[in-house]
Protein backbone atom coordinates (compact mmCIF):
# COMPACT_ATOMS: atom_id res chain seq x y z
CA UNK A 1 0.00 0.00 0.00
CA UNK A 2 2.60 2.40 1.03
CA UNK A 3 4.94 1.72 -2.54
CA UNK A 4 1.34 2.54 -4.22
CA UNK A 5 1.03 5.61 -2.40
CA UNK A 6 4.37 6.85 -3.21
CA UNK A 7 3.62 5.52 -7.18
CA UNK A 8 0.78 8.24 -7.20
CA UNK A 9 2.41 11.29 -5.78
CA UNK A 10 5.35 10.71 -7.94
CA UNK A 11 3.26 10.04 -10.95
CA UNK A 12 0.77 12.77 -10.22
CA UNK A 13 1.63 16.27 -12.68
CA UNK A 14 -0.15 17.75 -9.98
CA UNK A 15 1.59 18.55 -6.50
CA UNK A 16 -0.37 20.17 -3.92
CA UNK A 17 0.60 21.71 -0.81
CA UNK A 18 -1.53 22.27 1.88
CA UNK A 19 -0.56 25.19 3.92
CA UNK A 20 -3.07 25.45 7.08
CA UNK A 21 -5.76 26.04 4.81
CA UNK A 22 -6.32 23.74 1.50
CA UNK A 23 -7.24 24.13 -1.94
CA UNK A 24 -10.49 22.42 -1.19
CA UNK A 25 -12.09 25.40 0.95
CA UNK A 26 -11.59 27.34 -1.79
CA UNK A 27 -14.56 28.29 -4.85
CA UNK A 28 -14.28 30.95 -6.99
CA UNK A 29 -17.17 32.23 -8.99
CA UNK A 30 -17.62 33.46 -12.24
CA UNK A 31 -17.75 35.91 -14.63
CA UNK A 32 -13.98 36.57 -13.87
CA UNK A 33 -11.78 38.97 -15.08
CA UNK A 34 -8.62 38.27 -15.72
CA UNK A 35 -5.87 40.62 -15.78
CA UNK A 36 -1.87 40.99 -15.54
CA UNK A 37 0.14 42.28 -12.97
CA UNK A 38 3.16 43.21 -15.20
CA UNK A 39 2.15 42.79 -18.27
CA UNK A 40 3.85 39.26 -18.89
CA UNK A 41 2.53 37.34 -21.37
CA UNK A 42 1.25 34.61 -19.79
CA UNK A 43 -2.25 36.34 -19.21
CA UNK A 44 -3.02 35.30 -22.62
CA UNK A 45 -2.15 31.49 -21.52
CA UNK A 46 -4.49 32.42 -18.64
CA UNK A 47 -7.29 33.56 -21.07
CA UNK A 48 -7.01 29.85 -23.05
CA UNK A 49 -6.80 27.81 -20.40
CA UNK A 50 -9.90 29.11 -19.02
CA UNK A 51 -11.47 28.83 -22.53
CA UNK A 52 -10.49 25.27 -22.56
CA UNK A 53 -11.95 24.90 -18.87
CA UNK A 54 -15.22 26.05 -20.04
CA UNK A 55 -15.39 29.34 -17.52
CA UNK A 56 -16.78 32.38 -18.07
CA UNK A 57 -13.78 35.41 -18.15
CA UNK A 58 -12.77 38.72 -20.06
CA UNK A 59 -9.49 39.46 -20.62
CA UNK A 60 -8.26 42.71 -19.71
CA UNK A 61 -4.36 43.25 -19.71
CA UNK A 62 -4.76 46.68 -18.27
CA UNK A 63 -7.74 46.73 -16.24
CA UNK A 64 -8.95 49.12 -14.22
CA UNK A 65 -10.82 49.28 -10.75
CA UNK A 66 -14.17 50.33 -12.82
CA UNK A 67 -13.54 46.86 -14.61
CA UNK A 68 -14.01 44.94 -11.94
CA UNK A 69 -18.02 45.75 -12.45
CA UNK A 70 -19.89 42.40 -12.98
CA UNK A 71 -17.26 40.22 -12.39
CA UNK A 72 -17.30 37.87 -9.24
CA UNK A 73 -13.61 36.95 -9.36
CA UNK A 74 -10.39 38.27 -9.92
CA UNK A 75 -7.22 36.87 -11.66
CA UNK A 76 -4.13 38.13 -11.24
CA UNK A 77 -1.35 36.50 -13.61
CA UNK A 78 1.69 37.63 -11.91
CA UNK A 79 5.00 38.20 -13.75
CA UNK A 80 6.60 41.53 -15.03
CA UNK A 81 8.10 41.73 -18.43
CA UNK A 82 9.98 44.85 -19.53
CA UNK A 83 8.97 44.28 -23.38
CA UNK A 84 5.06 43.84 -22.47
CA UNK A 85 5.55 47.29 -20.33
CA UNK A 86 6.93 48.92 -23.41
CA UNK A 87 4.31 47.29 -25.56
CA UNK A 88 1.57 49.01 -23.29
CA UNK A 89 2.62 52.13 -23.08
CA UNK A 90 3.41 52.13 -19.16
CA UNK A 91 6.49 52.23 -16.76
CA UNK A 92 6.92 49.30 -13.92
CA UNK A 93 5.54 52.08 -11.25
CA UNK A 94 2.28 52.96 -13.42
CA UNK A 95 2.02 48.96 -13.31
CA UNK A 96 2.16 49.06 -9.61
CA UNK A 97 -0.22 51.46 -8.92
CA UNK A 98 -2.82 50.15 -11.35
CA UNK A 99 -2.49 46.55 -9.64
CA UNK A 100 -2.22 48.48 -6.13
CA UNK A 101 -5.97 50.39 -7.20
CA UNK A 102 -7.41 46.92 -8.39
CA UNK A 103 -6.23 45.15 -5.09
CA UNK A 104 -7.72 47.70 -3.07
CA UNK A 105 -11.12 48.02 -5.26
CA UNK A 106 -11.24 44.24 -5.28
CA UNK A 107 -11.35 44.03 -1.08
CA UNK A 108 -13.65 46.83 -0.79
CA UNK A 109 -16.28 44.98 -2.90
CA UNK A 110 -15.19 41.37 -1.47
CA UNK A 111 -14.41 40.20 -4.81
CA UNK A 112 -11.64 36.81 -4.43
CA UNK A 113 -8.58 37.45 -5.95
CA UNK A 114 -7.07 34.19 -7.54
CA UNK A 115 -2.94 34.17 -8.26
CA UNK A 116 -1.50 32.52 -11.06
CA UNK A 117 2.16 32.64 -12.10
CA UNK A 118 2.43 30.43 -15.12
CA UNK A 119 6.33 31.62 -16.16
CA UNK A 120 7.86 29.68 -14.57
CA UNK A 121 11.60 30.71 -13.44
CA UNK A 122 11.92 32.50 -16.43
CA UNK A 123 9.24 35.17 -15.30
CA UNK A 124 11.39 35.85 -12.20
CA UNK A 125 13.53 38.63 -10.90
CA UNK A 126 13.38 41.79 -8.84
CA UNK A 127 10.34 43.45 -10.33
CA UNK A 128 7.87 40.61 -10.61
CA UNK A 129 9.02 39.65 -6.87
CA UNK A 130 7.84 42.95 -6.05
CA UNK A 131 5.03 42.53 -7.63
CA UNK A 132 4.49 39.20 -6.50
CA UNK A 133 5.02 40.20 -2.93
CA UNK A 134 2.30 42.74 -3.11
CA UNK A 135 -0.32 40.98 -5.15
CA UNK A 136 -0.11 37.75 -2.50
CA UNK A 137 -0.91 38.74 0.51
CA UNK A 138 -4.85 39.53 -0.91
CA UNK A 139 -5.51 36.43 -2.65
CA UNK A 140 -8.00 33.71 -1.63
CA UNK A 141 -5.71 30.91 -3.22
CA UNK A 142 -2.70 30.83 -5.32
CA UNK A 143 -2.00 28.43 -8.26
CA UNK A 144 2.02 28.52 -10.00
CA UNK A 145 4.29 26.55 -11.93
CA UNK A 146 6.55 24.97 -9.68
CA UNK A 147 9.95 25.71 -11.08
CA UNK A 148 8.81 29.46 -10.63
CA UNK A 149 8.87 28.42 -6.98
CA UNK A 150 12.18 26.90 -6.63
CA UNK A 151 13.21 29.09 -3.84
CA UNK A 152 10.13 28.87 -1.84
CA UNK A 153 8.84 32.73 -2.21
CA UNK A 154 5.02 31.49 -2.59
CA UNK A 155 5.11 29.15 -0.29
CA UNK A 156 6.90 31.64 2.32
CA UNK A 157 4.02 34.31 1.77
CA UNK A 158 0.85 31.88 1.55
CA UNK A 159 2.15 30.03 4.54
CA UNK A 160 2.52 33.11 6.27
CA UNK A 161 -0.90 34.81 5.11
CA UNK A 162 -2.87 31.02 5.08
CA UNK A 163 -3.38 30.95 1.54
CA UNK A 164 -3.73 28.07 -0.27
CA UNK A 165 -0.92 27.10 -2.79
CA UNK A 166 -1.22 24.88 -5.61
CA UNK A 167 2.01 23.88 -7.54
CA UNK A 168 1.58 22.24 -11.10
CA UNK A 169 4.56 20.90 -12.94
CA UNK A 170 3.46 22.65 -16.23
CA UNK A 171 1.42 25.54 -17.25
CA UNK A 172 -1.18 22.68 -18.89
CA UNK A 173 -1.65 21.10 -15.78
CA UNK A 174 -3.52 24.24 -13.99
CA UNK A 175 -6.30 23.05 -16.09
CA UNK A 176 -8.02 20.56 -13.62
CA UNK A 177 -7.54 22.92 -10.90
CA UNK A 178 -8.61 26.16 -12.17
CA UNK A 179 -11.79 23.63 -13.11
CA UNK A 180 -12.19 22.36 -9.70
CA UNK A 181 -12.07 26.03 -8.20
CA UNK A 182 -14.50 27.11 -10.22
CA UNK A 183 -17.01 24.04 -9.64
CA UNK A 184 -20.95 24.66 -9.28
CA UNK A 185 -21.10 21.84 -7.45
CA UNK A 186 -19.06 22.04 -4.54
CA UNK A 187 -20.80 22.29 -1.24
CA UNK A 188 -20.20 25.31 0.50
Amino acid sequence: MKKYLILCLLLSPVVFSSLLGTAEDVRFDQPALITSAGQAAEVHLANVLFKRAGLTATLNKTAEAADLEGHKTLILVLGVSLKGLGAAGIDAGHEKKRVESLLLAADEQSIPILCLHLGGEARRGDLSDQMIKTCLPHAAAVLVVKDGNKDGLFTAICRNHNIPLIEVEKTVYALEPLKNYFRQDRRP
